[in-house]
């Protein structure tokens, strides 16, 4: 019977490991007493080795259930195991391993790893009944901690949260996608047409914004270059917080809370790109600001990648022929403007994201103030109409209260009014509600709008300079005059708010005097104390109340048909309707020197260092007049980015069957790679109806201009695995399989899910296949123009793929699709009917010999340290090749004497 040859493997400096079919260590070794020692044929044969200097030479002892053999000379070794070595380096890789198992109640639609945690946002649908609404679901792997081994390992798979949909945001979810510090998930919404960006942390929705078309596949990029210029705009990105203060956060009932400020994220560019089903392809500079818009690509995008240099961005497109059939293309287009120019594109970049955050922070700030105004404060307009309705007399209200003022006498119906109406208690709460809301609006007003105003004014201004270094920027389409004009805009929301405050100020002051007086007018009516500290009122405390009754309770008829009510006491709520209508009760300007200098003044009227005013508009519109100005500013770079956008590389692949089976768009082949290192853009993907057995793969250059050798490949996917009996007689089986799914590991690794053939029982594996030494071929592909792939594949050069011991078996699961993080060394495998799911650990070692081995190397190390104290002669007698055995045998029995009272201990 034939007997297994261990071949050698470096696993440790102080140990070898010996696995099955490679080299053959000499056919006998000599053991203790010059006896000879047979091979042992256990499968897998595991050996201790330890190390032994003497002198110039390196010798092994190998250490195997109590028996200690002299293996042989490291020189004589190496050179009989160096030929073989590369053949078997690609299986020394430790094995995957399942780490989490989970049946969903509801089909998965997109999933993505997180680029820096162990998390993994899962898209699915909710089943409610009637709609198919979907929601995000944020799943974790906690690492728990193994002292006795000292590391982590992935060990549940637990639900972080999840988001529900809603009317507002949207029901279809199409893609996602994680910004490159993993601290923002984007997802798109097909219903809505909007792209959200929520709050890793708190599940908080921060920034939306719409689309053109329904999005149907994103990229989150993080650029790499890095140069001079770049560095020092990095060390000076904190150069406006030596001139502005910090924003204060947003009131904690915001339901964003103060996380918007968070949106911003790294100095380092990187860039969301969006592609839609009509072929709208639009790129977002830290998610936020659109920094390009491409013309529309032919197709729909099904996929897409920017790299990482910003030279090029490829794409994988659906286009219909001219005679019906879909095909599935390959497109490349170049964006060396971006490249060229990216120190100014990413200071540009920055500084608009900055704005965009401000506005953000702004529409926020308006929006608790207007939480904090009270529906409480319009009762005294509404129960003084219903007086008007109801009172039996001609006298006007404002009469009937001047008289009250003045002689302290009040009408049946106005006394009525007072006590059963308004009450003590209700005007005292009244008076509270006021006080406390314009109080509010007042701190926002001061501490969040007109803080966020000065800083977006600062940003502008630094990108109206910007913009005037025309020999820099004038290529990126930065406009003085559009950024002139956001500058005004911004001015006349800041004059608005000041207006707000004054507005507010008087409001107070007349409020606190009127409820004063009143308040006292209704204990008298009522023949109760009054306080002698609210019994004293000066001549001009009543000619002040006088005013403000007169100003405020005269009914205006032209007010009922417009609001339905006769009277607008009070003023503060109408600047934050969002209306297009004009005040109801604009600001007097009657009296003001500064208004009528201006209006005598020819020059200063039409003066461009002056923000214009808008007395009869409210804040609310002029906040978004403001956005509509700095909106328009902002897409001139973008559409001038745009049209430098041109197609470098257009290649249809092959032809999409209509019998086919149907398979999500989202997780559908081909599969995009950005390589940084190598600078190139890959492609793998199958042609199942023209060659099943075969995974393709193409390589481009980020810049177009660049030849890439050996761009066209393809892979055999059949595959001889190794078995052994229990007789240990090894035989080989041959598989042959097709591609279910392939993603992209790392630069030179694939993780693919493989289908048997129907005579091997389907059987579906996840394996992890490396291109390293695939990537060289003899012959080199020539494509033919204007004729698609599929069409000359059979002259693309294929190469054999050895999968090693990186593969396992997918027992009890239709496995159909995988995604996978390189970078955390995880994957996870869904079944075909979308609701079944598997989590892989894909680079570890197994637990049980590495507590063996951590064990056993202080053995090996004492056994060293022994050895190195052994007596002279054996060292001679092994210095000169035809020494004594005697003393050879003797040294073998002390380190046996010595292993074996070591594994006794």
């Amino acid at each position: 019977m034939a007997s297994r040859r261990p071949a050698v493997v470096i696993y440790n400096p102080l140990r070898l490991c010996f696995n099955s079919s490679a080299v053959a260590p000499p056919a006998q070794s000599r053991g203790r007493g010059g006896a000879t020692s047979k091979p042992s044929h256990s499968v897998p044969v595991r050996l201790k080795v330890l190390p032994w200097f003497f002198g110039s030479r390196f010798v092994l002892f190998m250490w195997e259930r109590n028996k200690t053999k002299l293996l042989y000379d490291v020189p004589r070794l190496i050179g009989q195991t160096v030929s073989r070595f590369s053949q078997v380096q690609a299986n020394i890789m430790p094995a995957f391993r399942q780490v989490g198992e989970k049946q969903l109640p509801n089909p998965v639609k997109c999933m993505a790893w997180s680029p820096k945690r162990d998390l993994i946002a899962l898209a699915n649908t909710t089943g409610e009944v009637g709609s198919n609404a979907e929601n995000v679901v944020l799943y974790c792997f906690v690492n728990n901690n193994f002292p006795q081994l000292l590391l982590h390992r992935l060990a549940s798979f637990q639900r972080v949260w999840s988001l529900a949909p809603s009317e507002y945001t949207g029901k279809e979810i199409t893609a996602l996608a994680w910004r490159p510090d993993g601290k923002i998930l984007a997802f798109s919404l097909g219903d809505t047409k909007q792209v959200v960006l929520c709050d890793v942390e708190k599940a908080e929705i921060l920034h939306m914004f719409p689309m053109q078309s329904s999005v149907t596949c994103m990229n989150w990029m993080e650029v790499v270059e890095e140069n001079s210029a770049l560095g020092s705009f990095y060390n000076s990105e904190d150069e406006s917080k030596l001139f502005l203060p910090e924003l204060p956060a947003l009131p904690k009932s915001e339901e964003k809370s103060d996380e918007i400020l968070n949106l911003l994220g790294e100095v380092r560019l990187n860039i969301l790109v969006l592609g839609g089903d009509a072929g709208c392809v639009e790129l977002y500079a830290y998610g936020m600001y659109k920094i390009a818009s491409l013309g529309e690509v032919l197709g729909s995008c099904r996929s897409l990648s920017l790299s990482s240099d910003l030279k090029s961005l490829s794409l994988i497109t659906e286009v219909q022929s001219a005679d019906g059939v879909s095909e599935i293309c390959y497109v490349q287009l170049d964006t060396g403007l971006l490249s060229d120019c990216l120190p100014e594109v990413t200071r540009m970049a920055r500084k608009f994201t900055h704005i965009s955050t401000l506005l953000q922070y702004l529409h926020l700030s308006l929006t608790s103030m207007c939480e904090a105004w009270e529906e409480i404060l319009m009762q005294m307009d509404l129960r003084l109409t219903k007086f008007v309705q109801e009172k039996n007399t001609s006298t006007q209200v404002q009469d009937e209260f001047l008289d009250l003022l003045l002689w302290g006498q009040s009408s049946p119906e106005l006394q009525a009014l007072l006590m059963n109406q308004l009450t003590v208690k209700g005007l005292k709460k009244l008076g509270q509600s006021i006080e406390s809301s314009y109080s509010s609006i007042q701190k926002l007003v001061i501490s969040h709008l007109q803080s966020g105003s000065e800083a977006l004014l600062y940003q502008l201004s630094e990108v109206r300079g910007m913009s005037l270094w025309k020999q820099k920027f004038e290529c990126l389409g930065l406009d003085s005059d559009a950024i002139d004009d956001a500058i005004t805009a911004v001015g006349s929301f800041s004059l608005k708010a000041n207006e707000l405050l004054q507005v507010i100020d008087k409001s107070t002051k007349n409020f606190k005097a009127f409820f004063r007086w009143l308040y006292v007018a209704m204990l008298r009516m009522c023949d109760e104390h009054v306080p002698p500290e609210l019994n004293k009122m000066t001549q001009k405390d009543i000619a002040f109340v006088a005013d403000f009754l007169s100003e405020h309770f005269s009914e205006n008829e032209e007010l009922f048909d417009r609001k339905g009510k006769y009277f607008h006491v009070e003023r503060v709520g109408q600047y934050l309707k969002d209306e297009d209508e004009d005040l109801v009760s604009p600001p007097n300007t009657k009296g003001n020197q500064w208004l009528q200098f201006l209006q005598q003044s020819t020059y200063l009227k039409v003066s461009p260092l002056l923000f214009p005013s808008y007395p009869q508009k409210s804040l609310h519109f002029v906040k978004r007049m403001m956005e509509n100005v700095i909106e328009r500013c902002l897409q001139k770079p973008a559409e001038v980015i745009g049209r430098s956008v041109k197609q470098a590389v257009f290649l249809p692949l092959y032809a999409v069957s209509d019998n086919s089976e149907k398979i999500p768009h989202r997780f559908e082949l081909p599969s995009l790679w950005n390589d940084k290192k190598g600078k190139m853009h890959c492609v793998v993907f199958c042609m199942p109806e023209i060659s099943p057995s075969k995974l393709y793969l193409l390589r481009k250059g980020t810049d177009p201009k660049r030849h890439i050798p050996n761009s066209f490949m393809s892979f055999d996917l059949s595959h001889y695995l190794d078995s052994t009996d229990d007789d240990g007689v090894a035989a080989r089986s041959h598989y042959v399989y097709s591609c279910l799914d392939a993603r992209f590991y790392d630069d030179e690794m694939l993780t693919v899910v493989l289908q048997g053939s129907e005579d091997q029982n389907s059987r579906r594996l996840l394996a992890q296949v490396s291109l390293a030494s695939s990537l060289s071929c003899d012959s080199e592909f020539s494509w033919e123009p204007g004729v698609r792939l599929d069409q000359q594949c059979s002259t693309i050069p294929c190469q054999g793929l050895v999968l090693g011991n990186q593969w396992r078996e997918l027992e009890n699961m239709k496995a159909q699709f995988v995604a996978v993080n390189g970078i955390r060394k995880v994957a996870c495998v869904l079944s075909a009917n979308l609701r079944h799911i598997r989590v892989f650990e894909m680079d570890v070692e197994d637990e049980d010999d590495e507590g063996a081995e951590s064990q056993n190397a202080i053995v090996d190390q004492d056994g060293l340290e022994t050895a190195m104290t052994g007596p002279g002669p054996v060292e001679e007698s092994l210095e000169s090749e035809g020494g004594s055995r005697e003393q050879e045998g003797d040294m073998f029995q002390k380190s046996e004497e010595l292993l074996q009272s070591q594994e006794a201990l």
